[in-house]
């Protein structure tokens, strides 16, 4: 249970437990902070009125798109 838990995704990827926790902890610092201005603004209208889909289109950016050229690179094939 702890393997499949702690250890098994970690490994699927080539990378230790507190590599892909180190990783993940600005990633999950950002969504948290945007859902808490998503949340604000739901309240107040006028407030933040950007951060939420900005927030959203950079971590896109950092996850699908970056991963994307980082995995091109590594591959030697041009990214589209």
């Amino acid at each position: 249970m702890f393997n499949r838990l702690f250890l098994d995704h970690p490994r699927s990827v080539g990378e230790s437990y507190f590599g892909i926790t180190g990783r993940q902890w600005p990633s999950a610092r950002k969504c948290f902070l945007g859902s808490i201005a998503c949340f604000l603004h739901a309240i107040v209208p006028a407030a933040f009125t950007q951060t939420g889909s900005r927030t959203v289109s950079r971590l896109y950016d950092r996850m699908v798109v970056n991963r994307a050229i980082q995995f091109a690179k590594a591959t030697r094939i041009a990214p589209t």
